[in-house]
């Protein structure tokens, strides 16, 4: 998998995408950061008003495993099946970027928004700071990078052990945040409820 790793080219798009993407949210009226006036590195109070707009805090692993994720395609689809003759695989990354600098501006919008308050855990959400979807972009590339130097069995193992660590420390993680978003069971949501964070 260390094919995928980016060239220079390949690490500058990635910086553009995601500063378009920050110049996106500034255009949306995101916070530059916390309301409170502050930026912590790490934010581990999940039902806050703190929650989402740090550097860091419990969905930090999620966007982690993104990167697992997004690493693990690409190499499905240049080096397993050879998708266009392989050539564009050290691409990957700045395309991974812009996967998930397009979800943080669409986790940004109002209807979004409105769905993490009705579907999720994420109970008064009101969207990310800039800080925050850029940490969250920054999270995402590191995770790519660690896939890439990992063998496949090693990135599956860490994405399973982060989703574990937040479902015991917050009862929520990347697959409980997609089952919700798609289709929101009650029980779910009572349980998570019934818990806060560590």
């Amino acid at each position: 998998m260390e094919r995928l790793l980016p060239h220079h080219r390949a690490w500058l798009a990635s910086i553009v995408v995601a500063l378009i993407a920050v110049a996106v949210l500034f255009a949306m009226g995101r916070p530059p950061i916390c309301t409170c006036g502050t930026i912590e590195l790490w934010h581990g109070q999940v039902q806050s008003a703190g929650n989402s707009q740090h550097i860091a805090d419990w969905y930090a692993p999620s966007h982690f495993t993104h990167g697992l994720i997004m690493a693990g395609i690409a190499w499905l689809l240049w080096q397993r099946w050879r998708l266009f003759g392989g050539a564009p695989q050290r691409w990957a990354m700045p395309i991974a970027v812009l996967v998930e600098s397009l979800w943080e501006i669409s986790e940004n919008t109002p209807t979004v928004i409105d769905r993490y308050r009705e579907a999720t855990a994420a109970f008064g959400y009101s969207g990310d700071s800039i800080v925050n979807s850029a940490a969250d972009i920054g999270w995402m590339v590191l995770g790519f990078l660690v896939a890439v130097r990992l063998p496949w069995w090693a990135s599956v193992a860490l994405g399973l052990g982060l989703e574990l660590l937040a479902l015991w420390a917050i009862r929520d993680n990347l697959t409980l945040n997609v089952i919700m978003l798609a289709y929101p069971v009650d029980a779910i949501r009572d349980w998570q409820a019934s818990g806060g964070a560590l």
